[in-house]
């Protein structure tokens, strides 16, 4: 599936400012053009000034006065006009292409092959959709200025060289190596900046982890520890942006030191021409005038230049997350329809699984010991296809998941994680953003859930707001909920884990019939050591070292198996 957004493909930084700048180009062109009849209006101001001086005031014309003040005027009406449209368009240009590049990152983020978050926490990846977004949207606004800018001093260049032709070559031949300068002055800039935004995104994604997991913290007393590792990130980004700053300092006040020098010595220049008698006063006051016009696009090409290279790194930030590689590539074959539900692991080899042959017959509720944690999440990850297997297969009806594109095997076969996240939203939203349905077609899966409960015990009932994470509930009453999520979903293979481990014995009796019930004639794999929900299940399969040690149902495995009963019983 590719990257929806600016850029369809070939992701580099550059490719990125490059599409940035094209799929606003008509926006930019409208704000260049409105820009370049600003800076050219604001550039005749003072040749205007110079022709009054010569053309009225020394001849004492009181009529030429008044038609050069009226085109003065007219003059400053046309530029005011053109600067706040030409701002206004730029402007929104910058806040188009930024929000464009958020959806990019969060499309490619939520791409169902994955990849997107691999080694980078999810408060990096935030700020990469926030922060250098809109850097590289600025870059999109500071084009129009810098048109402008340059148009201001074509236009300068021009009128010197009507006023006098060393003038106008001086401007000529001195804004290149002026531009060469900037650039390379704005290369340590552009270092600094990627660093400094690599560390501020790192401590938003610590600060992230850090607030999520803020109860465990407190309940292991680990709050100094963890204050110590934040406060060490953050001083790592703040002295990061220290250094970008200061980089940024002396960018700007080098590039003004030279524009300051380059306009002295053209006002220098023309007072020596006015002396020598070359050109008249009227010129002299044109011509230093344009000397301290040019000022202001010297002034605007340093922002746009500093404006690039923040730009520059935040735009390479981008590609990187766009150019993730995907975590399962996407299959073109499709699931049997209807799903029947027959799962079969062939020699299945991947991190904490070896060899694992495994048949599950359609419409059978199966239970998942795992002696070893790491087997039961490796398990979770191939049966969900988060990650395609080293080595062997899954099959679903026959056909291997990894012949299926993501989304349709993630229909077929619904993997319900342990550490579900609940959403800031009602009770009823939660369960239902599961399924499109009405509330009373969630009422079986409610009940199953016994989230029923847990809506009765609420002011509002299902109603109920949920704080962020479901924090508002305990760790049983989220447990449920996302229990009945993933039972109104549907599927027609779940796999669940560890559903109940935070609820009282006496109501994971009553989920794990309810559960059979609502399930009946589907296939549903249970991945726990609860002895009541075991109990409900046709087949019990163990895990030992990776590979399948036992299999049979669950009162036979207790009696039979000592490491099974030191797995559920203990």
């Amino acid at each position: 599936m590719p990257v929806e957004g600016p850029m369809k493909e070939g992701p580099t930084g550059g490719r990125v400012l490059r599409d940035t700048i094209g799929h606003q180009r008509r926006r930019i062109a409208g704000a260049s053009l409105l820009g370049m009849a600003h800076q050219g209006c604001e550039a005749l101001v003072p040749v205007v000034i110079g022709m009054i001086i010569d053309r009225a005031v020394a001849t004492g014309d009181a009529g030429s006065l008044l038609r050069w003040l009226l085109v003065l005027a007219v003059l400053f009406l046309v530029l005011s006009t053109c600067y706040r449209a030409a701002a206004r368009i730029a402007d929104g240009t910058g806040e188009l292409a930024a929000h464009e590049w958020r959806l990019a990152v969060g499309t490619r983020v939520l791409d169902p092959r994955g990849g997107a978050d691999t080694g980078r926490l999810p408060g990096a990846l935030t700020a990469v959709a926030t922060g250098d977004a809109t850097r590289v949207g600025a870059v999109a606004a500071a084009v129009p200025y810098a048109v402008s800018a340059l148009a201001g001093l074509t236009v300068s260049a021009v009128m010197l060289l009507r006023v006098s032709v060393p003038l106008g070559l001086l401007i000529l031949l001195g804004v290149p190596p002026l531009l060469w300068l900037g650039h390379r002055i704005s290369q340590p800039l552009e270092q600094r900046s990627e660093i400094e935004q690599e560390r501020a995104a790192h401590a938003s994604g610590v600060a992230a982890d850090l607030v999520a997991g803020l109860r465990v913290l407190k309940g292991m007393g680990a709050e100094a520890t963890a204050v110590s590792r934040y406060r060490r990130t953050s001083q790592d980004s703040l002295a990061a942006a220290l250094r970008a700053a200061r980089s940024r300092a002396w960018h700007d006040g080098a590039i003004l030191a030279l524009t300051g020098i380059f306009i002295a010595v053209i006002g220098l220049a023309a007072a020596h021409l006015a002396m020598s008698g070359a050109i008249s006063v009227g010129e002299l006051v044109a011509a230093v005038g344009l000397a301290q016009y040019l000022l202001g696009p010297f002034q605007l090409l340093t922002y746009v230049n500093g404006e690039f290279a923040l730009g520059r790194a935040s735009a390479d930030r981008i590609a990187d997350v766009l150019a993730s590689a995907p975590a399962v590539p996407a299959g073109e074959a499709a699931p049997a329809s209807p799903v029947a539900g027959r799962i079969r692991l062939r020699g299945l080899g991947h991190g904490a699984l070896s060899g694992v042959d495994l048949d599950i017959a359609p419409g059978s509720v199966v239970g998942v010991v795992a002696k070893d944690p790491a087997v039961a999440h490796d398990l979770l990850l191939c049966l969900g296809r988060e990650l395609d297997p080293a080595e062997g297969a899954v099959e679903l009806d026959g056909v291997p998941l990894t012949a299926l594109d993501p989304v349709s095997a993630r229909r077929a076969i619904l993997v319900a994680h342990h550490d579900a996240d609940l959403f800031e939203s009602s009770l009823l939203d939660n369960v239902r953003a599961g399924a499109d349905a009405e509330e009373a077609d969630l009422v079986p899966a409610l009940s199953a859930a016994t989230a029923d409960e847990v809506a009765h015990a609420l002011p509002h009932g299902t109603a109920t707001v949920l704080t962020e994470r479901g924090r508002s509930l305990s760790g049983g009453q989220r447990q449920r909920v996302a229990l009945a999520r993933a039972l109104a979903a549907d599927p027609p293979v779940l796999v669940v884990h560890d559903p109940t481990t935070a609820v009282d014995t006496v109501t994971e009796t009553r989920i794990a019939a309810r559960l059979r019930r609502l399930r009946d004639g589907r296939t549903t794999i249970l991945v726990t050591t609860s002895p009541a929900l075991l109990a409900a299940t046709d087949r019990v399969v163990l895990f030992d070292g990776g590979t399948v040690a036992a299999e049979g149902r669950h009162p036979e495995l207790v009696c039979a198996h000592e490491a099974y009963r030191s797995a559920v019983l203990a």
